[in-house]
């Protein structure tokens, strides 16, 4: 029984040796896997999987080893072996993930692995702004606390200010935040860094403060969208470049018009219940913010239709998140200055677990559950499906939690 794959995949690569493959051929290809999923190389392997052989320099695979370590920055540590199938030798060069900075081969080439449209998988260069990213993905980099050094505070709105401090009362934000200084408060939440005897914005300060033409200048990749589609006729089509907590508060204006409230019998009250409960979407939005990609281009969107609300953001899970542990993993973020600051002022769930929030808005009236299968690995997709309250799971859950005097486990 053949042990080799029959096609290659974005973690499967052949390589045919019959002319001798290119020892430079070999090297971009574990730099490609490693800058990407790791995976599995095949030396003696055409592209179509038919098995006609490694070359005899290519043969030993403890050599072959050392020679990729040697000939990688920083050395990538692969495990290789012999394959003996129809007949014929093959290599298998089996290469992990990076998990320490972005590789690259000794000549200075730095590579990563995608499918094409048709599906077929290809090693392409990656750009400046993709190593940002790569590296926000596997935590090695915070881009939100980067320091912006072209730009000053005085490219802060003094409106957005005064909108940073109410949002701390009304969100029973850090209190002591309302007690100092601006200038302390701006270093306090990491919107300011010294750099060359002077404060200077950081990414983050700028997304929350910036006036709209220096976030334009400065994070050029930024903006937000909202959408009303009834059917395939569009209602509301509006793109926006605010600040986040002013863009927070305007989406959720456009979406409480969007958003009508049902009445439901439960014992002797009635009680109003939205298509979409306002807390979950709240985390949704706040969510999309804090862990978007600010290295790409894209927009945070909000979409309204027929079948119910989308939240959506540039940038794919983070290392160590998929749909399978999204309730379950520990909590950590593509931008952790920006997610705190936003836990600090009272916006962002304090314990991480804003998902728990957002799974919550409709599990407690027994609705259709939130569902991340749209995710690909450059987009998060939120679909909260509309969807009528089931009275009975409603008061189950309403009874339970009265009995307990607390609120149930997402778990549960």
């Amino acid at each position: 029984m053949r042990t080799i794959p029959y096609k290659e995949t974005l973690t499967v690569e052949f390589k045919s040796d019959v002319s001798k493959l290119s020892d430079s051929e070999i090297f971009e290809a574990v730099v490609a896997f490693a800058n990407t999923e790791g995976g599995d190389l095949y030396i003696g392997v055409e592209d179509d999987g038919e098995i006609t052989g490694v070359h005899p320099t290519h043969s030993n695979p403890v050599s072959l080893s050392a020679y990729i370590a040697n000939n990688t920055v920083p050395p990538i540590s692969v495990r290789t072996e012999i394959i003996e199938e129809e007949d014929k030798q093959v290599v298998a060069v089996y290469v992990p993930k990076s998990f320490n900075g972005v590789s690259a081969t000794a000549s200075g080439k730095i590579l990563r692995r995608r499918l094409k449209a048709d599906s077929t998988p290809e090693n392409v260069p990656m750009y400046p702004t993709e190593i940002s990213s790569r590296l926000s993905d596997i935590r090695l980099l915070d881009y939100s606390s980067m320091p912006l050094t072209e730009a000053s505070v005085d490219d802060f709105d003094s409106i957005e200010t005064d909108r940073l401090l109410k949002a701390i009362r009304s969100y029973s934000g850090d209190k002591s935040l309302l007690e100092i200084t601006l200038p302390e408060l701006y270093k306090a939440l990491g919107f300011v860094k010294e750099y060359d005897n002077h404060l200077v914005p950081t990414v983050t300060g700028m997304l929350m403060l910036g006036k709209t033409d220096a976030i334009k200048q400065f994070v050029p990749t930024y903006s937000t969208s909202f959408q009303v589609l009834e059917g395939t006729k569009v209602k509301v089509n509006e793109d926006f470049v605010m600040p986040v907590l002013a863009s927070i508060e305007r989406l959720n204006g456009f979406i409480e018009a969007w958003n009508p409230d049902h009445e439901i019998e439960m014992g002797l009250f009635r009680i109003a219940v939205p298509d979409f409960n306002t807390r979950a979407i709240r985390e949704a939005i706040v969510n999309a913010f804090s862990h978007r990609d600010y290295s790409k281009m894209g927009r945070v969107r909000v979409a309204v239709t027929d079948e119910g609300l989308t939240v959506a953001n540039p940038g794919g899970f983070i290392e160590g998140i998929t749909i399978e542990n999204l309730l379950t993993a520990e909590p950590h973020g593509r931008n952790p200055l920006l997610a705190d600051a936003l836990k600090r002022i009272g916006l962002a769930e304090k314990t991480g677990r804003g998902i728990d929030r957002i799974f919550e808005g409709s599990l407690i009236y027994g609705k259709l559950l939130p569902d991340y299968s749209l995710s690909t690995t450059s987009t998060v997709s939120l679909f909260i499906p509309r969807s009528a309250p089931d009275i009975q799971i409603a008061k189950m859950i309403s009874d339970e939690q009265n009995r307990l005097g607390r609120s149930l486990p997402i778990n549960t």
